[in-house]
């Protein structure tokens, strides 16, 4: 549930940043750093697609694996576990690239982008502490 938690955290802020880059939102509220410089760099798509989106499509497929593991057929199977930590360390090198583009190539950092970050980096932390739990059930109880 703490995966699911922080999926939906990172949803929130990566439609607010979608909806930025699409035009819905004339205005980016952005008390540190430079928001709008980092959203309309040239690095602010990926493929086609702004760098927002990807990290919806990332945030909406961490949530529903996440809530799948809750599901009493799924909550004790490391598969679950397994994913989640593929995926977000996934997230997390791809987070980590975006905030060297801010520091090194854009010279401006943007407060939704580190949070975003920060996210990802404690959903990779709490699934690598889910699939050891887990680990540790199946050989406690194989014993």
């Amino acid at each position: 549930m703490i995966v699911a938690a922080l999926a939906l955290a990172g949803i929130f802020i990566s439609i607010y940043l979608t909806l930025y880059k699409l035009g819905v939102v004339g205005e980016l509220s952005c008390s540190i750093g430079s928001c709008e410089t980092v959203n309309t760099s040239r690095w602010s798509v990926f493929l086609g697609l702004p760098v927002a989106a990807w990290g919806l499509l990332f945030y909406l497929d961490v949530f529903g694996v996440a809530l799948l593991g809750t599901m009493p057929r799924w909550e004790n199977e490391p598969v679950i576990s397994i994913i989640l930590v593929a995926e977000a360390a996934i997230g997390v090198l791809f987070s980590a690239w975006l905030t060297y583009l801010e520091l090194a190539v854009i010279n401006a950092i943007c407060i939704w982008c580190v949070t975003s970050a920060v996210i990802v980096v404690i959903i990779l932390l709490v699934s690598v502490a889910d699939l050891k739990e887990i680990r540790a059930e199946i050989a406690a109880e194989t014993e």
